[in-house]
């Protein structure tokens, strides 16, 4: 009797091991940091590349983990039933729940998990080795499994897919970054950068170009003297040369290029070919992407593109410096114009120009302003207030108020954008104030 007392005992408490064993290393694998076991793996660490293996066969393995995990409790609970029925007959049931339960919850589960949370790295590149061998033992169980949910959703009309993936990896990393930044770990300009970098793809060139009507060029047709006079005036070292119309871009002249030829000429203008000196301009689709436009940047070795729409008309140019700034912020230097075409205010609000970019203002201000109907905060107002409103109009939508200011012919100059909330907050102060 005490003999088969022991090994009874020994089988629970060895059930509930195992069961601890499985609770904690669902948790460790599945909270591990898949950066650092592929930065292990790359350094050659074994139990890492076992992990990476693990967690690329997730289904498997989290399918053999609850398969042996609920297979220990179980058999533990079964076996504690019949010890504590014939220690205690049938008052053992009640004292075997109570007692499983409680064991279960705390050292089973709560206890091996919570464990795993704060050491999950450590955790998983240490039991990775078992947890493979037993994922291969019961691979025949868990193929079975798998096959029985997939046919079973399948008549419910829900479809899965090897290959399905909730988040992609932009959107996992993004995810990540903006997390850390809510937790301190990440300035907001470097969590700007980041985001930048991942947008490149997202983003076309008609999303950051200067529209034609802002573009700075130069008519080819006037005379040597005032080309050279509109070169020096402009702040821009590319300028585009137009003939006829300011669409039709005939080439693109650049300072360096052209005061060489100067030098050469020894300051005599009428020695010089203008349209000799221009480079062929480089159309590019407004439906190229960022990612794809800087990549073509650096193997032409180009720094200036003109952006042209599917009929070929000219809608504007990109630049390198452009697509860079998207990733950095502003560039500004000596030659570049003062004036700040978004100007934030005391009371939280902002002044800004019609045609500059959501993107924009939502990274000066951390709002989150959507883009998705339209680039230019006066393009957002038009297409939310279906006309084109005066000045001294004012409309609220997706949280912020915007009114605007200035209106020159068709196009909106200048708006005043408030988030609402921060409006409310204002209210509330003026109000405790004056109380």
């Amino acid at each position: 009797m005490t003999i088969g007392l022991g090994i009874t005992l020994g089988a629970i408490l060895g059930l509930l091991f195992a069961s601890a064993f499985f609770s904690g290393s669902e948790t460790a694998l599945t909270g591990a940091s898949p950066a650092k076991m592929h930065a292990l793996e790359q350094d050659g660490n074994r139990h890492a590349r076992v992990v990476n293996y693990l967690l690329s066969v997730r289904e498997r393995f989290i399918g053999a983990i609850l398969l042996g995990n609920t297979l220990a409790n179980v058999a533990a609970s079964a076996l504690t039933t019949s010890l504590f029925l014939t220690l205690f007959g049938e008052e053992g049931v009640v004292y075997a729940t109570v007692v499983m339960t409680v064991i279960v919850v705390l050292f089973v589960e709560v206890l091996p998990k919570t464990y795993a949370i704060l050491n999950a790295d450590r955790m998983a590149l240490a039991l990775a080795p078992a947890v493979n061998i037993v994922v291969a033992v019961l691979a025949p169980v868990t193929y079975a499994m798998q096959w029985i949910v997939r046919h079973t959703l399948r008549l419910l009309g829900t479809s899965i897919s090897d290959e399905a993936d909730v988040l992609s990896a932009h959107e996992e990393l993004r995810g990540t970054i903006e997390l850390i930044h809510k937790e301190g770990g990440v300035v907001k300009l470097d969590r700007d950068m980041l985001g930048g970098v991942l947008d490149l793809r997202e983003l076309t060139v008609s999303d950051i170009m200067v529209h034609r009507t802002k573009m700075d060029a130069i008519n080819a047709d006037l005379p040597n003297e005032a080309i050279v006079d509109a070169a020096l005036k402009s702040s821009h070292t590319r300028l585009p040369l137009w003939r006829g119309e300011r669409e039709e871009i005939v080439g693109v002249l650049h300072a360096k290029t052209l005061l060489k030829a100067l030098r050469n000429s020894k300051g005599d203008l009428s020695k010089i070919d203008i349209l000799a000196l221009a480079a062929p301009p480089w159309f590019v689709p407004d439906t190229t992407t960022l990612k794809d436009q800087l990549s073509a940047f650096l193997k032409r070795k180009a720094h200036f593109a003109v952006v042209v729409d599917e009929y070929g008309e000219v809608m504007g140019l990109v630049t390198l410096e452009d697509i860079i700034e998207e990733i950095v912020g502003d560039i500004t230097d000596e030659t570049d114009v003062a004036a700040s075409l978004a100007k934030p205010q005391a009371d939280g609000s902002l002044i800004v120009d019609g045609m500059v970019a959501i993107r924009d203002v939502n990274r000066l201000m951390d709002w989150d302003i959507p883009d998705e109907e339209a680039t230019t905060v006066a393009g957002l107002v038009i297409h939310e207030a279906q006309t084109i409103p005066d000045a001294g109009q004012a409309f609220t939508f997706h949280g912020f108020r915007f009114e605007v200011l200035r209106r020159q012919r068709n196009r909106i100059t200048t708006l005043r954008v408030t988030p609402l909330a921060k409006k409310r907050a204002t209210k509330k102060k003026k109000a405790s104030q004056a109380s």
